[in-house]
């Protein structure tokens, strides 16, 4: 069976960290075709005779007022080491974009939903005539960091690839939602099994039933020992791992 292994890269990144810890090493330096495999092998009725691996990613930004300025040189020792041992058949770079955005100053409710913050002591807000603007709404400037494109890259990959016939059976890692339709289309025609690579809830548009298409679809839920079991050798040639990861 032709297993297609299709990632979105930062959605990985920020979901392993958070399983594992900020601070913590031995998962970054990660082997995504034998992610990809054990996660299939895992699976009994899928008996793997090729894998196609595609990452999609966004090269990071150097930024000196970063706390962590050797993020892009880290990153780009990782992306050379990956084709070093074909450890991705694709990497897909998309775009990365730092801006500023403005919007309603909020704090989560136990579900995470976003609660606008409205005036209360000890910050009050009072009109021209020094009565209470109970309505008033604090906004808020702020720097935003984010990566443009991989979940498009990943859902034409997908598509492409099941559509024309080059894979039997897909993984998607992933908890982006925006997934949902090529995911929902890819069921109709291969088995898929769909990765969570996050702590969260699978997101609600991401769940199906095993029965669904062509059936035998499956759902994982990432956890440490994946990540862990799945490392690169430490020293790739001209290549090492850096220190921290």
């Amino acid at each position: 069976m032709r297993v297609g292994v299709y990632i979105d890269g930062f959605n990985l990144y920020y979901g392993a960290r958070g399983l594992c810890g900020r601070g913590t090493s031995g998962w970054r330096w990660l082997d995504l075709r034998a992610l990809g495999e054990r996660l299939a092998a895992n699976r009994t009725a899928w008996q793997v005779t090729a894998s196609r691996v595609v990452y999609c990613t966004a090269r990071i930004k150097a930024d000196p007022s970063e706390p962590n300025a050797a993020g892009p040189r880290e990153q780009h020792v990782y992306l050379r080491a990956l084709q070093s041992v074909v450890s991705a058949d694709v990497i897909e770079l998309g775009n990365y974009v730092s801006r500023v955005a403005t919007a309603p100053l909020a704090t989560a409710n136990r579900r995470g939903r976003p609660v606008i913050t409205r005036p209360g002591w000890p910050i009050k807000v009072k009109d021209g005539t020094v009565g209470d603007v109970p309505d008033a709404m604090f906004m808020a400037s702020v720097a935003r960091r984010e990566e443009k494109g991989s979940d498009v890259n990943v859902a034409s990959h997908l598509l492409l690839d099941v559509l024309q016939g080059a894979v039997d059976a897909a993984i998607v890692i992933s908890n982006d939602s925006d997934l949902a339709f090529p995911i929902r289309e890819a069921r109709l025609r291969v088995p898929v099994g769909t990765v969570n690579p996050t702590r969260s809830m699978l997101a609600g548009d991401l769940k199906g039933d095993p029965s669904d298409g062509v059936g035998g679809h499956w759902w994982h839920q990432l956890d440490v020992a994946d990540l862990t079991a799945s490392q690169l050798p430490v020293s790739l040639g001209n290549l090492s791992k850096p220190a921290q990861w």
